[in-house]
């Protein structure tokens, strides 16, 4: 079979379903998935086949790729862009919570990335891609278990880079800055439920600000979209794409400012914008 193929996690909203469509548009026979499927008829729709997926659910994820693989032969890029932000002080989240965290951004992640190596090294082609965030390179307080996963997600990355390369695969990060999604105001909600009363509360009232005052400013989604497009196309892509409002600067600041500079920097962002 002639055409690509895409798998694209998180696809019910924002991010994902942006990403599912412009895929789409480039020629990509596309697969949409997410939990929620019901928010994925206009997907449907559009003639992009949906499928229902859990990635903390190991049979769940293995029924996905072995799905595509029957139907299609071939997973040719994987967009791995299901995830949440688990915000709270690092004090007050449950170890369970943490836990989940990790479950949904890195191994719900990194399994599917573990079940398309097989079948794109034996191709000879291939591409992963992985959303991770500017929040992979810095750091906010009071997001400490997400700028983990985020971290340990882009340390990964960079492994299965080297791993793979040999085999025609090559392993990709976007790093998405402020995007207009649902992602912020249920952040903001679970920081405020978590830390939102006792010790932290100043801070994550602060922070909450943040996390929902950026409609005027964050990028559309499709701006991520374009960009997991290229990268997806390229025939030499980078091996890391910052898109997005504030994601450069922040990111660029935090590799040349001493960590003391860094946070005195973080520490005044946030009180202007929250």
């Amino acid at each position: 079979m002639s055409e690509k193929v895409a798998l694209v996690t998180g696809a019910s909203s924002g991010i994902g379903e942006a990403t599912a469509r412009r895929l789409a548009g480039l020629g990509f026979t596309t697969y949409a998935a997410a939990r929620r499927s019901e928010r994925m008829q206009p997907l449907a729709a559009a003639g992009i086949r949906t499928l229902d997926l859990d990635v903390t659910n190991e049979a769940s994820s293995s029924a996905v790729v072995e799905r595509i693989l029957e139907q299609a032969g071939r997973i040719d890029v994987l967009v791995n862009n299901a995830g949440y932000g688990s915000y709270g002080a690092i004090e007050d989240v449950a170890i369970s919570e943490a836990r989940r965290q990790f479950e949904v951004n890195v191994f719900g992640a990194m399994r599917l990335a573990q079940l398309v190596s097989a079948p794109m090294r034996e191709q000879r082609t291939g591409r992963v891609i992985n959303v991770s965030s500017m929040g992979g390179r810095i750091h906010t307080p009071l997001g400490g278990w997400y700028h983990a996963t985020k971290f340990a997600l882009e340390a990964l990355s960079d492994c299965l880079r080297l791993e793979l390369r040999p085999f025609g695969v090559d392993v990709v990060v976007i790093q998405p800055g402020g995007i207009r999604t649902e992602w912020g105001p249920i952040a903001a909600e679970g920081l405020v439920r978590t830390s939102g009363t006792g010790p932290y509360a100043a801070q994550a009232a602060t922070m909450a600000g943040m996390l929902t005052s950026g409609e005027g400013r964050d990028s559309s989604p499709e701006v991520v979209a374009r960009v997991i497009g290229r990268a997806a196309t390229a025939r030499r892509p980078r091996t890391r794409y910052a898109v997005g409002f504030g994601a450069r600067p922040l990111m660029t600041m935090r590799r040349v400012l001493p960590d003391r500079a860094f946070d005195a920097l973080m520490t005044r962002v946030i009180a202007s914008t929250g």
